[in-house]
């Protein structure tokens, strides 16, 4: 198979600061790789270190030990490891974060937002507004919003704008944390559309889902972020 991620041994601990220096270990012993076509669901109850993963995965917390790589333009980069603008260029090329929360841009209206990553990428402006209207309706938000700027949407609209962003340009690497949360089942739908178009384009999604019946059909595997707790491996 065609791996595109490959986690070796990563293990996560913070040091609180305000509470003496006290050291709280996370994770331990993480592995795991993921190949282009598939699905990986983190699985586990609150507090097991999902979102903790995904954020080591994107490189904004740093490992405390071991590899994070991901294939990106023909070679392995270690995101652990690697400079910081070899990072920032694997997130503008190869690896995506799709939240349920958009950053709000003051002026700048819901379309430009929507097709931002097409024009970064080249495409024409005429063309990315087409393609950022499509999605947009997609993802049922009304005609008349798509001008205006979505600082004055509401929460579930916000994140529908963040969704159709997300996978307008759709990365090799995809993780996914909670984007389907405080959604009606109308657009739950259209986002379980496109993780598994991302999916046979051939993109490798890592994500986290609340809702059990999401995760079934989002996944084609999962993993215990349980097992994976320091309590557990130790």
């Amino acid at each position: 198979m065609n791996e595109l991620v490959r986690v070796t041994r990563v293990g996560k601990s913070f040091t609180l600061h305000n509470q003496g220096g006290v050291c709280l270990p996370v994770l331990g012993g993480v592995s795991f790789s993921v190949a282009a076509g598939e699905s990986l669901v983190l699985h586990g109850p609150s507090g097991a270190g999902k979102s903790t993963l995904l954020r080591l995965l994107y490189g904004n917390y740093k490992c405390s030990e071991g590899k994070i790589e991901i294939f990106h333009q023909d070679r392995w980069v270690d995101i652990v490891s690697a400079d910081p603008r070899d990072v920032l260029d694997v997130r503008r090329h190869t690896l995506s974060y799709v939240s349920q929360f958009l950053r709000v841009i003051p002026r700048v209206s819901a379309l430009d937002i929507v097709k931002e990553p097409l024009v970064t990428r080249g495409m024409a402006p005429d063309m990315a507004s087409k393609r950022a209207a499509d999605m947009l309706a997609r993802l049922n938000i009304p005609e008349r919003l798509w001008s205006l700027a979505p600082a004055t949407f509401s929460g579930g609209e916000q994140q529908r704008v963040n969704i159709a962003r997300s996978f307008i340009s759709v990365t090799p690497v995809m993780l996914l944390d909670e984007p389907t949360a405080s959604l009606d089942a109308q657009n739950r739908e259209v986002v379980i559309s496109l993780i598994e178009e991302a999916r046979k384009s051939g993109s490798a999604l890592i994500g986290i889902f609340h809702d059990e019946q999401v995760r079934e059909r989002a996944s084609t595997r999962r993993i215990d972020i349980q097992s994976f707790t320091v309590a557990e491996a130790a």
